[in-house]
């Protein structure tokens, strides 16, 4: 059995940005308000965290920022996936220097692979780090889905720990926990389908709920690991407005525009992202207040 790097509630942390950087100040705070809040892992320059609008140097600073900031409190991840897979490797090889409990690799975008590809290109990853890898499937964002016997083969690698699932295809998350067994720890990469994973043996959720409800998706998990499967699941449901709200447009503009309701100085979104439609902001709005965020 692999042992998870994390079980329960992994945020997928925002970075708050300056027009000309990163805003560390504030970086600072909101991973203090995360650990406070009772999230179980910290998952840095991902999707949510705007990466992809990054530049080298940024996404660099962010992770050694985020390590050094946490001090081992709980794991950090860091999101260093690329279509590249030699960037990928150096990015990778450098987040484990600065101190990374594991690593979050998208599947290639753009230049794609085929399933023999994806093997190929996550195995040399993980044959040069020390590390264990996450890996993400999120068809909608890539153009590339992981199958399940992919997974499987993909699991046979010592250091390839897990998968960050957000196919959205819960018949597929039972296919592949078929296929690999204890042999690979899964995550929901979907806030509504946290309990439903769980349901087929998930370590938890990389969330982007966490952000603005860090307890609330700490408590999703930690009840159903406790056998109060009907409060775990009371509270998926309760929560579906706000995740429904924070998906309401392409993530991460929502939850970067909820921080900032609740007070955080996230910056501005990164080109080419735009601000939130009005009917949309109303919708989040209405969300967080309904959940007391706001007052």
């Amino acid at each position: 059995m692999k042992e998870p790097i994390f079980t329960g509630a992994g945020v997928a942390i925002i970075t708050p940005f300056t027009e000309d950087g990163v805003n560390f100040e504030e970086f600072g705070r909101i991973i203090e308000d995360q650990i406070a809040g009772g999230t179980d892992a910290i998952v840095v320059t991902g999707t949510t965290g705007e990466a992809a609008a990054m530049s080298d140097a940024e996404h660099k600073e962010a992770i050694k920022f985020v390590v050094e900031t946490v001090g081992g409190r709980i794991p950090v991840i860091a999101g260093t996936g690329s279509n590249d897979t030699n960037y990928a490797i150096q990015l990778s090889q450098y987040a484990e220097k600065a101190g990374a409990n594991g690593l979050l690799l998208v599947t290639p975008y753009y230049n794609k692979c085929t399933q023999g590809g994806l093997v190929k290109h996550f195995s040399k990853i993980a044959d040069n780090v020390n590390i264990p890898s996450i890996v993400y499937n999120v068809p909608s964002r890539t153009g590339v889905n992981i199958l399940p016997a992919t997974y499987a083969r993909l699991a046979e690698h010592p250091r390839i720990n897990a998968t960050k699932e957000a196919s959205g295809n819960l018949a597929a998350v039972a296919r592949i926990r078929k296929a690999c067994g204890d042999s690979l720890n899964v995550y929901s990469g979907n806030d509504d389908q946290i309990v439903p994973i769980l349901s087929l043996g998930g370590a938890g959720v990389i969330s982007v709920l966490s952000n603005v409800a860090p307890q609330a998706t700490h408590d999703i998990c930690q009840n159903y690991f406790d056998g109060n499967v009907a409060e775990a699941a009371r509270l998926q449901i309760a929560y579906a407005d706000l995740i429904d709200a924070l998906f309401c447009e392409v993530n991460p503009i929502p939850v970067k525009t909820a921080m900032r309701s609740l007070g955080y100085e996230t910056g501005p979104l990164r080109m080419p992202l735009s601000e939130m439609e009005p009917a949309h902001a109303a919708q989040l709005d209405a969300a967080l207040r309904a959940h007391n965020l706001l007052k």
